[in-house]
């Protein structure tokens, strides 16, 4: 099996963003709404190694401050897609396999040397727990060789820092302008955060079933194709122009602000049940494009409606999904309907499991001296909440 690593400090495209106006009071935890610029001076100078294991990607990441000066990172999607998903046995063989030979690739593309950086932080949750482990295990290993404290990082934490990452140049300059929304799709997690203030979060809206990308996955085997399968319904979408020929139903649109995929899921297997093999494959782009379409719908109109609850215009995008073409279109033109803006993880990197990410969130633990007191007390935490790792109001 090939090697599949990415340097992620070269020159790349500008971010995706759209400027909008500032948004009124808000009524969500008595925070008010008064946009501000908020610096990232405390981290400025923290030079930090960064590991996540968090699945199926063995990453590592050199950051100063926002600045990635190194990331390599080994990807194991060839690994599983025979298994139409994440092997989590095999995931952690092959973690254990190429985690040594990641970081001395990143730390020798940084031209630092471990002694000379000022922490280590490792993901800790949510995520794979024979996977994580393989992290957290390397992680105190170096944190006790080289006498560096340690940061414990939420993996959803780093997909709310992904979009203020920056390249070796200190591009792209985005300031922090809190608060914001924030809306997290991806394989494993669907959430809506009220991003307060650095580090501080609150759940707005969760899935509590299957997650977009998991159903999107889900949607592509039932129809014939492999792992991973979101990008390939998007290819099949764009062959149709993305019409809803089928009409799939749009999941608790009147309720609250959480989402439920599951039903969807087996709306879509009752009724390839009730067709010929012949009809679904005269129709495959359009079945493919029908699900996405109610999958992509159903986030716009929760988000649409966090957006009314919270009083907050400005929305941040952050997971596997969101690198979906059609889903930031159809937020782009939400955010302008809302006079707001919206933001992507500037590089393409960043929307999937990385170090980088967790590196930057590191950073500002760091700035509040948030290290971990006691190694051995540093486990993983499979089913982590952004709502266990948000500092709590003084």
């Amino acid at each position: 099996m090939k090697t599949k690593e990415r340097l992620c400090i070269k020159k790349l495209r500008h971010p995706e963003f759209i400027s909008g106006s500032r948004s009124p009071k808000s009524p969500l935890s008595g925070i008010p709404q008064k946009a501000g610029q908020v610096r990232d001076d405390d981290i400025k100078f923290m030079k930090i190694l960064a590991i996540d294991t968090s699945a199926d990607e063995t990453s590592c990441a050199i950051v100063d401050g926002r600045k990635v000066l190194s990331h390599v990172e080994y990807s194991q999607i060839q690994l599983h897609s025979k298994w139409g998903g994440i092997y989590p046995s095999l995931a952690k063989r092959a973690h254990v396999e190429r985690i040594d030979g990641v970081i001395d690739t990143t730390i020798r593309n940084s031209r630092f040397e471990i002694r000379n950086l000022n922490a280590i932080a490792v993901t800790y949750g949510p995520g794979l727990a024979i996977a994580l482990e393989v992290g957290i295990k390397k992680a105190k290993e170096l944190a006790v060789k080289y006498n560096k404290p340690l940061i414990g990082v939420n993996h959803m934490e780093g997909h709310l820092y992904s979009s203020f990452v920056q390249n070796s140049k200190g591009n792209p300059k985005r300031d922090f302008i809190f608060p914001y929304l924030g809306l997290l799709v991806s394989g494993g997690h669907t959430e809506l955060v009220f991003f307060k203030d650095h580090l501080k979060y609150e759940i707005v809206g969760e899935t509590l079933d299957d997650a977009a990308g998991e159903a999107l996955d889900k949607a592509a085997k039932m129809l014939g194709f492999g792992y991973p399968g979101g990008p390939v319904l998007e290819r099949l979408a764009e062959k149709v122009d993305n019409q809803d020929k089928y009409k799939f139903p749009r999941p608790m649109l009147q309720k609250n602000l959480h989402f439920s995929f599951s039903g969807l899921k087996t709306s879509l297997y009752y009724f390839l049940q009730k067709i010929s093999d012949e009809e679904k494959t005269e129709n495959i782009e359009y079945l493919a494009s029908s699900f996405q379409e109610a999958v992509f719908e159903t986030l716009v109109y929760k988000t649409q409606k966090a957006i009314k609850k919270t009083g907050v215009n400005r929305l941040i995008a952050g997971g596997g999904v969101v690198v979906n073409k059609r889903l930031r279109s159809m937020l782009r033109e939400l955010l302008k309907k809302e006079n707001g803006s919206v933001s992507f993880p500037p590089y393409k990197y960043l929307n999937f499991d990385n170090a980088a990410m967790i590196g930057v969130a590191a950073g500002f633990r760091a700035g509040r001296k948030m290290f971990v007191k006691d190694l051995n007390k540093l486990d993983r935490v499979p089913r982590l909440s952004l709502t266990q790792s948000s500092v709590k109001p003084k």
